[in-house]
């Protein structure tokens, strides 16, 4: 049943990121990407809030961390969990390990969308 509810908070994840980039795209300059950079901010702050009060603080119900935490916000956002993990790595005293996370994520990723690029376009 927990997958069925990350499902239903995935969906309501993706609509929002949807709805929350076009308000802000359709507000502002097109030459910088704003509507991802505040979905990417937002998604990150709310995934803050509620790991401290789900996982932390258990002020709110463990049982909402999987539809809330990794389907609305997975779905809204993967970058607010890029950064709750690198933060996390760094507050448990692995500074390189998070460095290492961060910058390796950022090179990775970069080549692999050249890389899928690059491929899908030459088909």
């Amino acid at each position: 049943m927990t997958w069925v509810l990350v499902g239903i908070g995935g969906f309501a994840g993706a609509v929002a990121r949807y709805l929350a980039d076009g308000f802000v795209t359709s507000r502002v300059d097109g030459s910088f990407p704003w509507g991802t950079f505040v979905v990417n901010i937002t998604g990150s702050f709310a995934l803050g809030i509620l790991y401290a009060v789900v996982t932390e603080r258990a002020i709110l119900p463990a049982d909402i961390r999987a539809p809330v935490m990794v389907g609305f916000i997975g779905a809204y956002t993967t970058f607010s969990t890029y950064m709750l993990e690198t933060w996390r790595l760094a507050e448990a005293g692995t500074a390189l390990a998070a460095l290492l996370y961060l910058a390796g994520s950022i090179v990775a990723g970069l080549l692999a969308v050249g890389i899928g690029l690059g491929i899908g376009r030459a088909l």
